[in-house]
This record gives structure tokens, C-alpha cells and sequence, in this order.
């Protein structure tokens, strides 16, 4: 995985097989994704790479998100959910999404004759930050997966430390262990996920 924010807009987030060649998603939008990482920073956002993609954070906040994807590029607020959103541009990255929201792009002119209402967005989110808003989140909203349920009664340690992480972290594992079709891939990725969990970490924290 890429942790270099420049290589990221010339190669990629190296989290695929794609990484630095013709068919990366970055080369799909190269201006749009210049213009959306100028526009951060005159935000007076600071640039970090994290999950192998540009992060713009406020006073260590994660505020913004910079990324390319197959259909579009984006900018993705942590705690999009919170904005007033009076331009009615952000949407759900996904059906179980609950605090991020983005703005998705498809050309060069949509970024640039935004660039007012995008900036509103971002000193809205620092502000959001600034007050210490949180999201709430629901408290497992999917129901837990049958091989977590067992491996949390097998190991009393893993179900205490589980139970004590914050909703959104174990909502995360939760969401990750479901995913996969076959019991075997389930049970893999909780036994991957277990020593992460009895340290008090959520599933995205395995990353700097």
C-alpha cells in the first residue's frame, strides 16, 4: 500500500494490482483530482496519507478524503451526515454507511464551478470538529455473523474486548466478517482480526 501522498496522484493507492499502470483509477482523473487536493489545502487543511489515499485533517481531525474510483473521483467527508449539505450534494458511500458522505465528480468543470460551495463544506466539517460533534452511530444495526457469535463464546478475553470497543469499531468488523459468501473466508478474516480486537483497535486502525 502506497503511504506517499504524490505517488498517490501519479501511481495510485497500491491496494491493487492496478497500482502504477495505464489502468489505476487515478489516471482517470488526474485534473480533477489536482484541483480537489489544491482546493483542500486552501482550506487550510494538512495532507496526510492514510489507507493509502490523500487525508485532510484539522488539528489531527480527519476532515476530507481525496479519491479516484472506477466511475468517478470524490471528495468524502468523515462526518458528512452532520453538514447541512443546502447544495444537496453529498450521497452515501454505501446502504450501511451512517456517518461519511461525498460529493462525486465526473469532470474538471463540476469541481472547478463548485469550488465556493465545496470550501463552505469543509470550514462547515472543521467546525463540526472544532464543536466536538459526533455521529451516532447505531448500535449493530446488522446482526453479528454466526462465527463471530461463536468465537466470542469459545474466548471469554475476545467477547470482553470486543463488547469494549465503541459502537462504530465493532460495527466495522462486523460489516468486514459478513461480507464474504463462504463460512471458511468468514472465519479467516475473524481469526486474522482477533489479536487487533483484544488490543482495543477497530478494523481501520490497522492502518498508520
Amino acid at each position: 500500500m502506497n503511504k506517499d501522498v504524490n505517488t498517490y496522484f501519479s501511481d495510485g493507492c497500491g491496494r491493487c494490482s492496478f497500482y502504477a499502470t495505464p489502468q489505476c483509477k487515478v489516471r482517470n482523473w488526474p485534473k480533477e483530482l489536482e484541483q480537489l487536493r489544491r482546493i483542500a489545502l486552501d482550506s487550510g487543511l494538512n495532507e496526510e496519507s492514510k489507507w493509502g489515499v490523500p487525508c485532510y485533517t484539522h488539528q489531527g481531525k480527519n476532515i476530507v478524503i481525496v479519491s479516484a474510483f472506477k466511475e468517478y473521483c470524490a471528495l468524502s467527508f468523515f462526518k458528512g451526515s452532520l453538514l447541512q449539505d443546502t447544495h444537496g450534494l453529498l450521497e452515501k458511500p454505501g446502504e450501511n454507511t451512517q456517518g461519511a458522505r461525498l460529493i462525486k465528480f465526473t469532470h474538471l468543470k463540476e469541481v472547478l464551478d463548485q469550488e465556493a460551495t465545496l470550501k463552505a463544506y469543509i470550514y462547515e466539517a472543521i467546525e463540526v470538529e472544532k464543536a466536538g460533534l459526533e455521529v451516532t452511530f447505531k448500535e449493530n444495526p446488522e446482526p453479528i455473523p454466526e462465527e463471530l457469535q461463536l468465537k466470542l463464546q469459545e474466548n471469554p478475553d475476545l467477547k470482553a474486548a470486543f463488547e469494549a470497543l465503541t459502537p462504530g469499531k465493532q460495527r466495522g468488523y462486523i460489516l468486514h466478517f459478513s461480507a464474504p459468501k463462504q463460512a471458511k473466508t468468514r472465519i479467516s478474516r475473524i481469526e486474522k482480526c482477533i489479536p487487533q480486537i483484544l488490543e482495543g483497535k477497530g478494523f481501520f486502525d490497522r492502518y498508520p
